[in-house]
């Protein structure tokens, strides 16, 4: 079992990204599944409109895309992020990077766990959830380092 953050022509690095993996571990079992391998891939605008139209075969920018490779209850994928429109995001939302990139990893986590957000009433259930651990996380718990 890891987590894991890799960085695909993003210069800007997460330092101290022991607390995220933490947290992101701590999702899943709240969901009561078991963390499995996980990578994050932050990567460009251009990076996650190639990989939406050619997997999804959707032709338009989003901040993440995961694919879900769990088994029973072992959650296991890769989470593609944009860092780009993370960083667009966050000013548009008033919350720094750091928040609005967390967000989106547990964002990315809770698809892996099943969760959809395909209409108004789901996207809800799981903005819920992020608020619930964005809370825990700034609030102390596992915040380490900024971006």
């Amino acid at each position: 079992m890891s987590v894991r953050i890799f960085y695909d022509g993003v210069k800007e690095r997460i330092s101290k990204p022991a607390g995220i993996k933490e947290l992101v571990k701590e999702v899943v079992r709240d969901e009561y599944r078991t963390p499995g391998d996980l990578d994050f891939i932050l990567t460009t605008d251009e990076e996650l409109l190639k990989i939406n139209r050619e997997f999804l075969k959707h032709d338009y920018l989003t901040d993440v895309i995961a694919f879900n490779y769990s088994w029973a209850k072992v959650v296991e994928g890769e989470i593609y992020i944009s860092y780009e429109t993370v960083r667009k995001n966050s000013s548009k939302y008033g919350v720094t990077v750091k928040e609005e990139l967390v967000r989106v990893m547990i964002h990315g986590v809770l698809h892996l766990c099943g969760y959809d957000d395909s209409n108004e009433e789901l996207r809800e259930v799981m903005r819920k959830k992020e608020d619930v651990w964005i809370e825990k996380y700034f609030g102390g718990r596992w915040n380490s380092g900024t971006i």
